[in-house]
């Protein structure tokens, strides 16, 4: 059977374009939004026309945020001499639940990855180059999944970083080969922050 709306239709297509989201789900979702009064419709959808107008990207670390550096950049009361580099917005997120680190992040938004079509040149890899080229940076922590892709991306980055003369860590193996930050419990991640090794090939 089809839809008996072609507006309805076109918000379930929409619904399920997002990530874990099938056609069931996603109908359930625009027959929820059809059930609320049309204000909080109106504001749900402003908020997500304000997101993809005005979210910014921060300058040194490429957090997303509302103005042109992240709040933890501009934070005075963080170690500038220690950078953790992340796969996502979603990792800076995790670490720092954890109340446990104090530097300063790069966000990678992706790790190469040659079957997806994602390469070195598609990350901002030239960018932390940078950053540690500055000579202020003492430490940097490759704090990525330890997904295959993820292990490349660090023997990557190790390679890019090792002619200067910072420290290269890795954090701990409590987050078991092939785990996500994003899904690894606030213990165990903080653990493996306090716990960070230098990086070896």
């Amino acid at each position: 059977m089809g839809y008996s709306s072609k507006l309805l239709e076109k918000a379930v297509d929409q619904f399920s374009t997002l990530p874990g989201i099938g056609k069931k789900s996603a109908l359930r979702m625009a027959l929820h939004m059809l059930r609320q009064p049309k204000e909080n419709v109106e504001l749900f959808a402003s908020a997500i026309v304000g997101m993809a107008n005005n979210v910014k990207h921060c300058k040194v670390c490429n957090m997303v945020c509302d103005e042109e550096l992240c709040p933890v950049c501009s934070d005075p009361r963080r170690n500038r001499s220690l950078i953790c580099v992340v796969e996502s917005v979603r990792d800076v997120l995790s670490i720092e639940n954890t109340q446990i680190y104090n530097g300063l992040y790069h966000v990678l938004d992706g790790i190469i990855s040659p079957m997806d079509g994602v390469g070195p040149g598609d990350l901002p890899i030239a960018e932390l180059e940078e950053r540690v080229s500055s000579g202020q940076v003492k430490e940097v922590v490759l704090a990525l999944s330890t997904s295959m892709e993820g292990e490349t991306t660090s023997y990557f980055l190790y390679n890019r970083l090792k002619k200067y003369d910072i420290k290269i860590t890795t954090i701990a193996r409590g987050v078991a080969f092939g785990d996500d930050l994003e899904y690894t419990d606030e213990l165990t991640l903080a653990k493996s922050i306090e716990n960070r090794q230098l990086f070896k090939i």
